[in-house]
This record gives structure tokens, sequence and C-alpha cells, in this order.
């Protein structure tokens, strides 16, 4: 039913995974290792088809300047930032309440609403696209940082509130009913109980969360245009016309806009793991 762990195989089958592995960690990262090397080249290596060869001369500070300096990318990085931040939070707050409600009261229509909750993920953004924009559009909010972080972070609560509940299910019951026999109130068990508890599970959360949004595309596309509003995934278009056929500047561009959630995983991969991993051991 489950795979045989890499130790309990033979000796054979060790050494061909031990090949095979750095050659599928090559040709997973030659893609973004092509778009790094691009970023440093000048232009030169581009009109004399140097695509491939090491750079004739670094020009790193120069590709990088020209990004900050004379294009919309930090407006577009700050949009992002906006966006992004706003909407983790307001998920991962929202969430945290619905799943202690739905994990540690026992009522009549519990599974019910949760699969409400959990329905909404199971809808393509295809068919929601049309109605969500009309609704923007009715409430002033088209084209606005606002209305992207509200619809985010309705859409994305479904999801939160799936991952909270089973989370706070698996915590010890006996911790609830010790601090309702002392008197504790309702939202100070919440508090002071439950959400100590939930920290890992709330890293792990706001990781994916906050790569999730920074890398929507469609709904920056459908619902935000111009500058003024639209995030990195959607401003990239723009960059990448303002700079057709300089491709060390859409290489950079495009390194620029992949980092933020990068080094979002690696700050907070130690709690990342920790969270994915908790319960999954006795």
């Amino acid at each position: 039913m489950f795979p045989t762990p890499i130790a309990k195989t033979s000796r054979t089958w060790q050494l061909t995974y031990q090949g095979l592995l750095p050659f599928a960690l090559i040709m997973w990262l030659l893609p973004l290792i092509a778009v790094a090397l691009f970023s440093i080249k000048p232009a030169v290596d581009f009109t004399q088809a140097n695509y491939w060869g090491l750079p004739s001369a670094f020009a790193g500070f120069e590709n990088y300047g020209k990004v900050f300096l004379e294009s919309q990318m930090p407006r577009y990085l700050l949009n992002s930032l906006l966006i992004t931040i706003p909407t983790v939070i307001g998920a991962v707050a929202l969430s945290a309440m619905t799943g202690f409600a739905l994990g540690i009261y026992r009522f009549r229509g519990n599974l019910l609403i949760f699969f409400m909750f959990v329905a909404g993920n199971f809808v393509p953004f295809q068919i929601l696209m049309v109605p969500v924009r009309d609704l923007t559009l009715d409430l002033g909010l088209y084209n606005t940082k606002t209305g992207l972080v509200l619809f985010h972070v309705a859409f994305q609560t479904g999801f939160c509130t799936l991952f909270m509940r089973n989370f706070i299910r698996a915590l010890p019951y006996e911790l609830i009913e010790a601090a309702r026999v002392e008197g504790v109130a309702e939202w100070r068990i919440f508090w002071y109980v439950v959400l100590p508890l939930m920290k890992p599970a709330i890293a792990a959360l706001a990781v994916l969360i906050f790569t999730f949004i920074w890398n929507d595309y469609f709904w920056a596309v459908v619902l935000t245009q111009g500058a003024e509003s639209q995030p990195v995934t959607a401003g990239i278009t723009s960059f990448n016309a303002q700079y057709r056929a300089a491709y060390h500047l859409m290489s950079a561009g495009s390194i620029v806009a992949a980092l933020p959630p990068v080094a979002m995983f690696f700050l907070m991969q130690k709690h990342f793991i920790a969270g994915l991993t908790l319960g999954a051991v006795k």
C-alpha cells in the first residue's frame, strides 16, 4: 500500500536512485538556472546568439538596476505585498476561528457546514470568472487591491478551514474539557489553550497561502488592470511588453518576481515542515 523506504530496498536500487536523483534535480532546476544566467548577461550576448554560453561580461548590476529604477517593477512588487500579506492574515485568522468551531463543538449540521466551506474549492475558476468580475464592478471594487484581497480571503478560507479543522480535531480533547471544568471561557480556551498549539499549523498554512496568492495570475488579470493595482504576476506581462526583445531584462524581472515566495519558504522552512508532519508519528 505504501512505497518501500529507499533504505530497505536492494543495493542496486539504492545506487540507481542515488544516480538518478542529481539528474532529476538538474532537469528540474535547469529552466531557473537558464533564466538566472540570462539575467546577468549583457544585451550584446543576445545579438550575437550567445544564449547558452557563459556571459561575455557581468551585467547583473546594470540589468537589475534597470528593473528597479526604469520600470514599474517596484510598484508591482509593492502591490503584491499589499495584496498577499492582508490575505494571509485574513484567511489564517478566519480559518483558525472556523476550524476551532467546527473541530471542537459537536452539533447537528457541523459536517454540513464544513462541507459548505470545502465545496467552494471544487468549483473551477473559469466558472466563477464572470460573476465575480460583475460582483466587483457592482460593489465598486474592480481594479482595486481591496477587491482582490477580499476575494482571495473568501476563496482561501475554505481550504484553510479544512486544514485547521483537521489539525484541531487531532489535538487532545482532554485539554478542552479540563479548561471547561476550571470554568475558563470559550474564547479564552481558544486564545490561551488551542491557539498556542496551532502555531506550527499556522506557520505551514501561512507559507502555503503566501505562495498561492503571490503566484496567482488568473484573478490578478481578471480583477485588476494597470500599475496602480496589479500584482507582480500580472504586471510582469506589461514589463515583458516594455522590454520585448531585451531578454536579459525580462529574465532579471522574472527572477525578482520569483524571489519573495522562495525567501518566505526558506525563512519559515522549519515551521513549515513541523506543521505538515505534526501528528504523523506518535
